[in-house]
């Protein structure tokens, strides 16, 4: 018995509602690839410093965000660059010039891997914020001559309240 066209539709029709559908996982690949490279261009952002509990950072409301760069960490005690103790705070103390040569010593041996921009070369100073001015001025200067004069010092930001801009 030869079969209309409409049951030949239907049986095809119900041949294919039967049958496995397939998931494609290329769309969803796509997806999550968009996601991870979101993810990772956003993540970078940031960037937070290692803080000494020795070192208590000044407050700021409005900061810039931090470059990569050198971190002098200056605490009562010790000056250390890089994770390397430079000097005693009683040295720098003692030292009669302007120029500390314990620091000019060490900022000079890291130079030479760092790009200067306008001829000035970027360092970050992580201060305590009690630490007295002139202190910080003999480093500064000393920095300054050393050729880095792009300085920045490092704060703890503040969460501002609501109502201010």
């Amino acid at each position: 018995m030869k079969k209309s066209v409409r049951a030949l539709r239907m049986e095809r029709h119900h041949k294919r509602a039967q049958q496995q559908t397939k998931l494609s996982l290329v769309s969803l690949m796509d997806i999550f690839t968009i996601l991870v490279f979101f993810l990772i261009v956003n993540s970078s952002t940031v960037q937070v410093l290692d803080v000494n509990k020795n070192i208590d950072l000044p407050k700021a409301k409005q900061q810039a965000l931090a470059e990569e760069a050198l971190v002098l960490l200056v605490s009562e005690t010790n000056l250390i660059l890089q994770g390397q103790l430079i000097a005693q705070m009683s040295e720098l103390d003692s030292s009669k010039t302007e120029v500390f040569a314990p620091l000019a010593k060490a900022l000079a041996t890291h130079a030479d891997a760092i790009e200067p921009v306008d001829d000035m070369r970027p360092l970050t100073i992580m201060a305590d914020g009690k630490i007295a001015y002139q202190r910080l001025k003999k480093i500064m200067q000393t920095s300054q001559q050393a050729g880095f004069g792009d300085l920045s010092l490092a704060v703890e930001q503040v969460a501002q309240s609501g109502g201010e801009l």
